[in-house]
């Protein structure tokens, strides 16, 4: 009797995850924004052309309906995250030291380097010269801003530490705070692209430094108020409709924008998608595979592979947007990620599950 009762525990232990029923059919509800976009965009252009001129004062190139869309989603992320929890870091620095070396000094120089060899030169005979720099803006801005709320999603699925991941949310949250303008501004010079830094600026602080900064005032009053457990049972759940309607109202709109780029420019889809596979999983198999070597515990290792590999879309196609324009080749080289990383990254996910033999289940050393 003790043997079977052991049996249907370890059968329940080894139940694989399931994720809540939006977050299951992710993939699906993307294409279903883009073809409700992309008819927007086709049965009512003036309707979507004036939607997209809508911007905060004369000059200012900051959508009016995306930055509220962007608003909505980011902030109940910035809600998320307890800047508490890096003080824990000292104790266990290797696993996040790996994550942010990729995030930071390989990820943008990577994307940057094979943008520039697909778009520029492989692909050079399909994608005019002008139009190539472009595309290449959308995915240096793509993998400058890392991933942050979709994270969980993965770090939940390959069973990863919750806490551990908190932290490399928050510290790449606070590293993008100060680096993504400069690297954004570097590798586009490199690239020959024109950014305005005025403006890039101007995305950073209403895209990034208002949001976290609400995040955490909010969060931290609250908690004051009312407590850590009314804070995380209460009041959080209440934001996550709110995160879903924004998201979806956001796809949709950004595929509304690009209605005429991706019904006439589709051969330009599949071209992008190229080095936005590559990057992907060379990030994501180098994160891992330093993890290893370092013999960081899985449960930290997963979770920075993911991070590592994925990107912040809703804040490129933001940023490419106030930049470029809304109908600009950045911001559908943003779009194309957007298509690319739900199932490109349950299939790192699925990697990351089949191969956690390879790592040590001690979970001290990460």
């Amino acid at each position: 009797m003790k043997t079977e009762s052991a049996n249907r525990t370890a059968t329940v232990n080894q139940e694989p995850k399931r994720l809540n029923y939006f977050e299951r059919y992710l993939s699906l509800w993307v294409l279903l924004c883009m073809v409700v976009g992309v008819g927007l965009g086709k049965l009512l252009p003036d309707f979507i052309s004036g939607l997209s001129k809508l911007e905060f004062g004369q000059g200012s190139q900051v959508n009016i309906p995306i930055a509220v869309l962007i608003w909505l989603m980011i902030y109940p992320m910035m809600l998320k995250i307890d800047f508490g929890s890096l003080g824990g870091i000292a104790r266990k620095p290797k696993g996040l030291l790996i994550t942010l070396f990729v995030n930071w000094l390989v990820k943008p120089f990577s994307m940057a380097l094979l943008a520039w060899v697909f778009l520029q030169h492989v692909f050079a005979a399909w994608i005019e010269p002008e139009m190539a720099r472009n595309y290449t803006a959308g995915l240096i801005i793509l993998a400058a801003a890392p991933c942050t709320a979709m994270v969980f999603v993965w770090s939940y699925l390959t069973d990863g530490d919750p806490a551990y991941t908190l932290v490399q949310v928050a510290v790449n949250d606070l590293i993008m705070l100060v680096a993504f303008a400069p690297i954004v501004m570097f590798l586009c010079g490199v690239a020959n692209v024109v950014v305005p830094s005025k403006v890039l600026v101007t995305s950073v602080v209403v895209f990034i430094v208002i949001p976290l900064a609400a995040g955490f005032l909010t969060r931290k009053g609250l908690i004051q108020s009312h407590g850590q457990d009314w804070f995380e049972q209460k009041f959080l759940p209440k934001f996550h409709p709110v995160t879903i309607v924004a998201l979806l109202a956001t796809l949709v709109l950004i595929f509304a924008f690009q209605a005429e780029n991706l019904t006439t420019k589709w051969s330009a889809v599949l071209l992008l998608a190229v080095p936005i596979l590559i990057q992907v999983y060379f990030n994501s198999g180098l994160t891992y595979v330093l993890m290893r070597w370092l013999k960081v515990p899985h449960n930290v290792a997963a979770p920075g592979a993911l991070i590592g590999a994925s990107n912040f879309f809703e804040l490129a196609v933001a940023v490419a947007i106030t930049l470029f324009g809304p109908s600009s080749g950045a911001a559908l080289a943003c779009v194309v990620g957007v298509l690319v990383e739900v199932p490109v990254m349950l299939s790192v996910c699925n990697v990351c599950n089949r191969t956690r033999h390879w790592f040590d289940t001690d979970t001290t050393n990460a």
